[in-house]
């Protein structure tokens, strides 16, 4: 598998519908953000908690030792926490930090937060090592 970079990441064709952009990778974490807008609003006007539950999930893949090393994996537990709405025009960052780092499994933690950095969310994911770097 190529090794993922910010910008192979910004091309994955669901985060560009989204407005969803990966900013940063790091050694064990990685950082995604999106604007709240009108697409992404739920029945009561604010941020859909699919759109944050979509940051938890994907912000996970991208610390330095997982996609960017070429290293398949795909979610196998996925837990979201929401602690405040998000309204329009907010921006929302998520990171995640990645726990634990096994041959079989890989543990996460990710926190978004608002421009603010007023928690928005937290939350946990596992995920299943398919294929170790340069073997995908």
């Amino acid at each position: 598998m190529k090794p993922a970079t910010l910008e192979s990441g910004n091309a994955i064709p669901l985060l560009q519908t989204l407005g969803i952009r990966l900013t940063e990778i790091g050694d064990a974490f990685a950082v995604m953000e999106v604007e709240v807008g009108p697409a992404h609003l739920n029945y009561f006007g604010g941020a859909h908690g699919g759109l944050i539950a979509t940051l938890v999930d994907t912000v996970c893949f991208f610390p330095r030792p997982l996609l960017p090393a070429g290293r398949k994996v795909t979610t196998t537990n996925l837990n979201v926490n929401y602690v405040r709405g998000a309204e329009p025009g907010e921006k929302l960052v998520a990171r995640s930090e990645i726990l634990h780092l096994g041959r079989r499994t890989v543990s996460l933690a990710v926190r978004v937060v608002n421009g603010e950095g007023r928690l928005v969310a937290h939350g946990t994911a596992t995920l299943q090592v398919i294929s170790p770097p340069g073997q995908g």
